[in-house]
């Protein structure tokens, strides 16, 4: 069983107070397995944006020294020297532009990767709007958070345990166990692009197509087909609630999830948005998080983890 691991432990896994302070509170983990499903609940539901801009601030940009941030745990510099080894030769000026373009350091996921790597990826994502960045940094924060879970579990078998990581990560490939879900497989959130914050207050449905002939097909309504799973609203972060119950077998099919963006913004162009998309037999056990990039004459989505 783990013990002894408090909040600075934590904090030097990721730099969020809040993420740290319930780290412990759902604590201890006996297995490095159950750490990182707790550290992913917490950090994606749990987390407001003021931890996560809490927990950037606590990285060097890429090839500063770690020393030098301001109210950086000790561990956490030396694991940032060791992630960041073969990165600091990267240009500073990137960095520096990254950061007055969005408001906070490049961040990426550095253990293992080339400088040249490193600089193509921050050259990729600097022309994505920023409310995409941020999310994009959140993902990279998990994953950085994930590494340094496995060091404080050092006792855990490293090959164990990076088969664990495996299986968060990438739920596509086979994995020898699945850890039980800490939230329901299909979730959303929306962010309000135009005024770059979340959309809070908008109605979301999750509805499922259970017709025995085949899925929708483009050009016909089936209305009548489609059967309710859940209803929530998005919280002050843009998140929903709980749309569908926590299971860890997603039903195989088609899904629509539709947000009532007229409500929000009677002004805009959208009296409602749909988003159809498929779960196939072979992804039951995946996470799916459909985000709504919403603006009053244009919305985006994609897929997220």
């Amino acid at each position: 069983m783990a013990v002894g691991l408090g909040v600075n432990d934590f904090i030097a896994c990721c730099g969020s107070t809040k993420f740290a302070e319930q780290m412990v509170a759902d604590g201890p983990f006996d297995t490095y397995d159950k750490a990182v499903v707790a550290a992913k609940n917490i950090w994606f539901n749990k987390v407001d944006v003021h931890g996560w801009l809490e927990a950037f601030a606590a990285h060097p940009q890429i090839g500063q020294n770690p020393s030098s941030v301001a109210n950086k745990s000790s561990t956490s510099v030396q694991w940032s020297k060791g992630e960041q080894s073969t990165a600091l030769a990267t240009a500073t000026d990137s960095s520096l532009q990254y950061k007055q373009k969005f408001g906070f350091v490049f961040l990426i996921c550095a253990s293992g990767r080339s400088t040249p790597e490193i600089l193509a990826e921050l050259k990729r994502r600097f022309s994505n709007r920023p409310i995409v960045e941020f999310e994009i940094a959140a993902q990279e924060q998990m994953k950085i958070t994930e590494l340094r879970l496995q060091k404080l579990f050092s006792n855990v078998d490293v090959t164990k345990a990076e088969e664990g990581r495996v299986t968060i990560l990438g739920g596509h490939l086979t994995a020898p166990s699945i850890p039980t879900r800490v939230r329901p497989p299909i979730t959303t959130h929306v962010l309000d692009i135009a005024r770059g914050c979340p959309a809070g207050g908008i109605e979301v449905l999750l509805e499922m197509y259970t017709s025995q002939k085949s899925g929708p097909v483009f050009g016909q309504s089936g209305d009548d087909m489609w059967t309710f799973q859940g209803s929530s609203a998005t919280d002050k972060d843009g998140r929903s609630g709980q749309l569908m119950k926590i299971v860890n077998e997603l039903t195989p099919g088609v899904y629509r999830i539709s947000f009532n963006t007229g409500k929000y913004n009677p002004d805009g162009f959208f009296p409602f948005v749909s988003i159809v998309f498929e779960v196939k037999a072979s992804q039951k056990m995946e996470h799916f998080h459909v985000p709504l990039l919403l603006s009053p004459f244009s919305f985006s989505t994609y897929r997220g983890s």
